[in-house]
């Protein structure tokens, strides 16, 4: 079958799923395969359980089948199918389609642009961090003619990943929030990093009438940017104010107060007078400015009032241990232990240094997917750990092992968590930063 004939069948049953433990009736079963699991195994059961067909892509079963009976759709490749069909899917709604990308910040600045967005719009966009390429089809199969505009959020760990992304997205406009040093193992090298975020470019640039937001602030952006774009620009800095919707941070104490306006360009066409607006955020980390001002200058490229702008994000509210302050019985607790790489526990680092509040304690995790430069990486962190001025650190993981220091250091997070039960830290305001697979998430209930 070609893709059209697919998708002609996928409208016939339009329920998708690639899960044998959840088959709708009359659904399609699409066999996905993975280190450690294969879709086409279970095919046959999927069918048995109330799909009507099976997309597969195995060889063996092909020898099998019983065609022309048989419900089982044999594809080249069952992921490249999946793609192409929510390609397909998304091509069938005339709407703006945002991609997202960056190093740090997306799935934040995503959350805030969506809850902007939702201020004046019907608005789908990524759950949790579906990024990746069976989570972005799947979020593009979530759309409906009650949608007015789409939020899709790309992440990628090697060369090609955000080209592949953007082209089965087929966003209209996009948005880099940053580049910088992470998952260098599957890169190979930093300049692969910024050459990969900048494929989002690339596709918006082929694409023509596209529009990006972007960060003037970010030189390393600004030198990527094509010229065959709209732009629609912003700043943290009031020194780089002329043309772009600017912001400037109050204070952190502990969470994010800041001010913006409209780009003067913007107010002279609506014959209106310079205005600064106050925010005051739930989010912890003056770093977050930056997803403020992208959140408001997608917000004004679509209409959304500066009034309903402020009152999104002052509503919002993380819940995802993402630059969360988490008070208990014993702590105040700065949660950022979703992920962790060497510019975003730089930044983590150095807010939490002018956060008020005493005496102070660190356990930092260490950073996944660094490669060859994992050791360097780790030595400047700890480097930098010595000029911020706190009481306790605590380092976790393999890679702080062989550094000298004068931290305490812990194998794994079992072992924090039997530090934690024998010394029962309180009254200490704590950060809590790490890559996933370092676990310190199952810290802040025990604090």
């Amino acid at each position: 079958m070609t893709i059209k004939e697919l998708y002609k069948l996928y409208q016939e049953h339009p329920c998708i799923t690639t899960d044998s433990r959840d088959c709708p009736q009359g659904s399609i079963f699409l066999a996905l395969k993975g280190d450690k699991f294969d879709g086409n195994k279970f095919a046959l059961k999927a069918l048995e359980q109330g799909c009507s067909y099976a997309i597969v892509d195995s060889e063996e079963l092909r020898a099998k089948s019983e065609e022309p009976h048989s419900s089982l759709i044999f594809v080249d490749d069952c992921l490249q199918t999946y793609k192409d069909l929510a390609r397909e899917h998304r091509r069938q709604f005339q709407i703006p389609v945002i991609g997202i990308t960056g190093t740090n910040g997306k799935t934040t600045t995503k959350e805030l642009i969506a809850t902007v967005l939702q201020q004046r719009y019907n608005v789908l966009y990524t759950q949790g961090n579906f990024n990746n390429d069976v989570g972005v089809p799947k979020t593009l199969f979530g759309l409906n003619k009650s949608h007015d505009i789409a939020v899709i959020e790309m992440g990628a760990s090697h060369p090609g990943d955000i080209r592949t992304l953007a082209e089965t997205a087929e966003p209209t406009c996009g948005l880099i929030t940053n580049v910088g040093r992470a998952h260098l193992q599957g890169f190979g090298s930093f300049k692969n990093v910024v050459k990969t975020k900048g494929e989002l470019y690339d596709f918006l640039g082929r694409r023509g009438e596209s529009l990006v937001f972007i960060n003037v602030d970010n030189e390393r952006l600004m030198d990527i940017l094509p010229d065959t774009v709209w732009v629609a620009p912003y700043s943290a800095n009031p020194e780089n104010a002329e043309g772009c919707t600017v912001g400037e941070v109050i204070s952190c104490a502990p969470f994010l107060k800041f001010r913006w306006r409209e780009s003067d360009t913007n107010l002279e066409e609506k014959g209106q007078e310079l205005q600064w607006y106050e925010v005051q955020t739930q989010l912890i980390g003056s770093y977050n400015i930056d997803n403020m001002m992208a959140a408001i200058a997608v917000g004004l490229n679509f209409g959304v009032e500066p009034a309903d702008i402020n009152r999104a994000l002052e509503g919002y509210k993380p819940s995802n241990n993402r630059s969360q302050l988490t008070v208990t019985e014993k702590n105040h607790l700065v949660v950022d232990a979703y992920n962790a790489n060497p510019s975003s526990m730089r930044a983590a680092l150095e807010n939490f240094r002018i956060m008020e509040g005493s005496p102070k304690m660190a356990i930092l995790g260490m950073m996944g997917e660094l490669g060859k430069s994992s050791q360097k990486e780790h030595q400047k962190i700890v480097d930098l750990i010595g000029q911020c001025g706190i009481d306790e650190v605590w380092l976790v993981g393999s890679e702080f092992q062989t550094i000298d220091c004068p931290y305490r250091k812990f194998a794994d997070v079992d072992e924090v968590k039997a530090a934690i039960s024998a010394e029962q830290p309180h009254d200490r305001y704590i950060l809590i930063k790490g890559s996933n697979s370092t676990k310190l998430f199952q810290l802040p209930e025990l604090l």
